[in-house]
């Protein structure tokens, strides 16, 4: 089940040669104003900063953190609260049901592996009939923590989302009405849906159940921990790679709950990513420029979160990048404009080390 990946957040782009022009400098203006706001806010003193303020060492030489870590740009994961517990069984039931494709080969989790992240770690899902996805399927944890879903942002909700592959001719390759008979001549589970929903499966309570069982992926990791005060959660070297991490600014783009997953923005902020390339205005590398046919959003993508990073690879919608260090390294070139030094690298992936959580088996 390959997925990909409303708001018009990149508006400083226009059309005009000119208008480039102008929306280049506007765009590395918005960079350097949000890596030095960044290197502000990890440079002021504690007291500027309230008692939220960065980690100082105790006598012992270990990190001494107040009770709550409130003026970070990151942000401890909420326990989801309110969810339908037999909506998230039926949907976790129906998430692994192969019964949604065509011929009954593939299920969400197929494309979707709740033990390895929540991905498949191909660069391209497999679909029925050995076909091959057009872009790499981001994780399914911590989905409801984005504010548009796919890598190009084209669906608004959870249940949007998880209707779209089904009806994909490259991924579940199916229609609902080869899907639903299958559901409903199923005893059980039409029991089940009428226990809950008062009625037959339907495509819209499917889509909800999928949905429900979704939003209870929440993955709280040790950086939580140490975010709301739990001084040896994580370790000098990967505190020193969160540092590193907005020092750089990384978080410009990569902050909040899931570290990510809150805004689109261009690949390729400073330097161009597909110099050299061909692509035509149906490329996937468009990314959101293919949902709303606007110049502007010309390979504008969501920013994905990065929780779970360290189990996910390879990285970013093409799959281009193998390894984490090749990843952070990547980022740093065309997003932030700098060739970031191996040390920092390397700290930086300690740092995404940290944001692993526990996983579903």
């Amino acid at each position: 089940m390959t997925s990909q990946n409303s708001s018009h957040s990149s508006s400083v782009f226009v059309t005009s040669s000119t208008g480039k022009k102008v929306a280049v400098g506007l765009g590395i203006l918005m960079v350097v104003l949000l890596i030095g706001y960044g290197a502000l806010r990890f440079l002021s003193s504690p007291n500027e900063r309230g008692a939220a303020a960065e980690a100082t060492l105790n006598a012992s030489g270990h990190q001494a953190v107040p009770a709550a870590r409130l003026d970070e740009p990151l942000s401890p994961l909420r326990v989801p609260t309110g969810l339908d517990e037999q909506k998230v069984a039926l949907g976790r039931q129906l998430f692994h049901d192969p019964r949604l494709s065509k011929d009954n080969s593939i299920s969400c989790a197929s494309c979707h592996d709740l033990a390895r992240g929540g991905v498949d770690r191909l660069p391209r899902s497999i679909g029925v009939g050995g076909q091959t996805g057009e872009v790499n399927a981001p994780t399914v944890y911590n989905a409801s923590l984005n504010f548009r879903q796919f890598w190009d942002g084209r669906a608004a909700t959870l249940e949007e989302q998880a209707g779209g592959p089904v009806v994909n001719p490259v991924e579940m390759a199916a229609t609902w009405e080869e899907v639903l008979p299958k559901l409903q001549a199923d005893k059980e589970i039409a029991a089940r849906f009428r226990a809950i929903y008062n009625s037959v499966p339907t495509a819209a309570t499917v889509q909800n159940a999928i949905a429900e069982f979704e939003r209870s992926l929440i993955t709280p990791s040790r950086m939580d921990r140490w975010l709301l005060g739990e001084a040896d959660a994580i370790t000098d070297k990967e505190l020193e790679g969160y540092r590193a991490f907005r020092r750089h600014g990384c978080v410009a783009c990569h902050q909040g709950e899931n570290v990510g997953g809150n805004l689109f923005q261009r690949f390729g902020v400073m330097q161009d990513y597909y110099a050299g390339r061909k692509v035509d205005d149906n490329d996937p590398d468009l990314g959101r420029f293919r949902v709303t046919k606007r110049e502007e959003d010309r390979f504008v993508f969501k920013v994905p979160g990065l929780r779970n990073v360290a189990l996910t690879p390879p990285y970013f919608h093409d799959a281009s990048a193998a390894t984490l260090e090749e990843a952070v390294t990547k980022m740093g070139r065309y997003q932030l404009g700098v060739d970031l030094p191996s040390e920092d690298v390397q700290s930086i992936v300690w740092f995404l080390h940290t944001l692993t959580g526990e996983q579903l088996q």
